[in-house]
């Protein structure tokens, strides 16, 4: 008995119905945080964000034939290239998610596409395409662009300034000094206890704008999420399309975490992890959701209960789906303040362009090789500073510009290199 909690479950096994159902309950709250935050940064509706990303979870759960187990939540990724396509301003409801849709959608088809080419080819060549160099520069890329997006947010009055600061502070201290599977949800933790200050100091205090809970009143328990139908339009598909290379790093990476973790060699389910990503993304951008990929929190939660259940994120992606159809809960959701939304802003993208240094160390990329240096600074540059290229009718976005302009170079300058091999 005393060996228990660490016998590892595997994605084949299945827990009794009752510990199955705490399990999928604990996958929700993981995700919870990422899946609820990304919508409201880019104004989507958060309720269905969460309902279609446990579509997308069951989805990929059969797609894969329950080989590898993850749970898919919004992504990250998306953010800036949404953003720019829709001129978003930061708060409210997006007007222009048509526009993100179809995008979305594109990207979801390119990503299903390279799933469908590793199925019949391997994925060794999309090793070689993009090496750790190249993949770590690109994550960079994102988190850069969207700093500014972080500042908007939180600017405005002194008050708001320091509630943003004192945002990353709560999360911070939540991700280090808490224990085990709380330190995994800080992000969750940090921003209600941010909330709750909020609350005390302007609900009560009359310090700053009170939170308006009107909405929240007035909603429905039960009732379904707001559907909204896609525009194709070639520039906004463009300009997201290319997130795809960005999903295709994320999924790789946590095939080979639950690799390393069960013992088990998974490659020979990537091709098939890629397409049930891809064609969740696709689903999801049909009718009003994110772009969805798979959750580093839920690794997390898998490494510490060592139960890989894959049937465990089908109950999870049931839930979310429940979630999804409480307009309530959504109009809680949509009273996080501002300034605790760009407190939060600030520590998921300095966490996403953070990322870029995490891979490559583990990768032990070589920064001396000028070759590296260069291709990294320039992405940087170009996406810190927004550079945008318009070539006929087609307007290439910062994050798009640096993520094509840095592969093409690199794959250049390599070539020195590939003629002395």
């Amino acid at each position: 008995m005393a060996n228990e909690p660490t016998q590892i479950i595997y994605p084949e096994d299945r827990l009794p119905i009752g510990q199955n159902l705490v399990a999928g309950l604990q996958h929700v709250v993981a995700m919870f945080g990422g899946t609820v935050l990304c919508p409201l940064l880019i104004g989507f509706d958060p309720n269905t964000t969460i309902f279609f990303s446990g579509i997308a979870t069951i989805l990929f759960f059969f797609v894969v034939g329950g080989k590898v187990p993850s749970y898919l939540g919004s992504s990250f990724s998306f953010i800036a290239a949404i953003i720019a396509v829709t001129a978003y301003s930061g708060t409210g409801p997006n007007p222009n998610i048509p526009l993100a849709l179809g995008g979305i959608i594109a990207a979801g088809a390119v990503y299903a596409v390279i799933g469908l080419i590793v199925m019949k080819t391997g994925h060794g060549w999309i090793e070689r395409l993009m090496p750790p160099v190249l993949t770590g520069a690109i994550v960079a890329t994102i988190g850069l662009n969207l700093a500014p997006v972080a500042v908007q947010q939180v600017g405005g009055s002194q008050f708001n300034i320091l509630f943003g600061l004192l945002t990353v502070v709560l999360v911070a201290l939540s991700a280090v000094f808490l224990p085990s599977f709380l330190a995994r949800l800080p992000i969750l933790i940090g921003g209600g206890i941010a909330y709750l200050l909020y609350f005390v100091a302007c609900n009560l205090n009359k310090m700053e704008n009170p939170i308006d809970f009107t909405k929240v009143n007035d909603a429905a328990w039960l009732g379904l999420p707001h559907f909204t139908t896609p525009v194709f339009e070639p520039n906004a598909m463009l300009l997201i399309a290319p997130v795809a290379i960005i999903l295709v790093a994320e999924n790789l990476g946590h095939v080979r975490a639950i690799s390393a973790m069960t013992g088990r060699n998974m490659d020979p389910y990537l091709g098939r992890a890629f397409f049930g990503d891809g064609i969740a993304t696709m689903f999801a951008g049909g009718f009003g959701g994110t772009g969805v990929t798979t959750y580093a929190e839920n690794m997390g939660v898998m490494a510490i209960t060592k139960n890989f259940s894959a049937i465990t994120f089908v109950t999870a992606g049931i839930f979310a789906i429940l979630l999804g159809l409480s307009p309530k809960f959504g109009a809680l959701i949509q009273t996080i303040p501002t300034p605790l939304i760009g407190g939060l802003s600030f520590v998921v993208f300095g966490l996403i362009t953070s990322t870029a240094g995490r891979i490559w160390v583990d990768n032990k990329v070589n920064f001396t090789d000028p070759k590296n240096l260069i291709v990294v600074g320039v992405a940087a540059v170009i996406s810190a500073g927004n550079l945008s290229l318009k070539i006929g009718n087609f307007d290439f976005g910062a994050i798009a510009l640096a993520t094509f302009f840095a592969m093409a170079l690199y794959h250049i300058l390599n070539l020195k290199t590939a003629r002395r091999s």
